[in-house]
Parts: C-alpha cells; sequence; structure tokens
C-alpha cells in the first residue's frame, strides 16, 4: 500500500501553501474586504427585515423588543396603541386593560432573568391573557 508519487497533503505541500497565501494575501485584502463589508451590510439589514416582519414592527422600532420576550412585547406595545380608540367611549375600561398590560409586561420583562421552563411557562400564560384580552378588544371595536 505504497503511497503514490505526488497524491495526498504533505508537510512540504502545506508549506508551499501558507508561502503562496503570504504572498497573495497582501494583494487581495483591498480587493476583498469592501466586497466582505457591504454583503454583511446587506445580510445585516435582511435579517433585520426579517425580524421586524415576525414581530410585526416597522424595522425602525425594532430595537425596542429584543430578548426571548420580544414578540409578546410587540404584541403588548400593539394591544396598547389599539385602546386609543376606545379611550374617549370607554375610559373605565380602556385604564383597566392598560394596568394590566403593564402588568404583563412587567411578567415578560422578569421572565428574560428565569430558567427556560418557567419563562416559557411565564409567556405561555402571559399569551393566553392577551389572546382573551385581544378578543374582548376586538368585540368592543365591532370587529
Amino acid at each position: 500500500m505504497a503511497r503514490e508519487k505526488g497524491k495526498g497533503f504533505t508537510p512540504g505541500r502545506a508549506r508551499n501553501l501558507v508561502g503562496l497565501a503570504k504572498v497573495l494575501a497582501p494583494a487581495l485584502i483591498p480587493v476583498v474586504a469592501p466586497v466582505a463589508a457591504r454583503a454583511a451590510a446587506l445580510l445585516s439589514d435582511r435579517y433585520d427585515h426579517y425580524r421586524a416582519s415576525r414581530l410585526g414592527v416597522p424595522v425602525d422600532q425594532l430595537t425596542r423588543y429584543s430578548g426571548r420576550g420580544a414578540r409578546l412585547h410587540a404584541r403588548i406595545a400593539g394591544f396598547s396603541e389599539a385602546l386609543g380608540q376606545l379611550r374617549d367611549t370607554e375610559p373605565t375600561y380602556v385604564q383597566d386593560t392598560e394596568t394590566r398590560l403593564a402588568q404583563l409586561l412587567a411578567a415578560v420583562r422578569a421572565s428574560e432573568r428565569m430558567p427556560a421552563p418557567r419563562r416559557k411557562a411565564a409567556h405561555r400564560a402571559v399569551s393566553v391573557d392577551l389572546e382573551a384580552m385581544e378578543a374582548d378588544l376586538l368585540k368592543r371595536l365591532g370587529v
């Protein structure tokens, strides 16, 4: 099982490749660096748009919602904005609901530091409450 001459990766070939890389790298870096930077910026922008669309918020507001509870945080903020339409007609409902939303938001923020099973349970509980509140809001809005 003698190795055929010229085949395989030998220490001599490794030295030659390292030497070639040392010669070519300084010449390629000025060409490759701007292209790589532009590609990284484009990928970052695309990822930001993807995250914003998943949260249902504009890209410029994406920094407001971070962490594992970002979706719930965005839902709570959207719900709070929708309450504005009922502020004049049902002020008591709006006030009570805003109080409950503040409690839910505090629960989401507190759950960020919990172990995964407890955090997931807290997020499920908040989500169930939000679903019930959203159904009530839609009924009040006549939707």
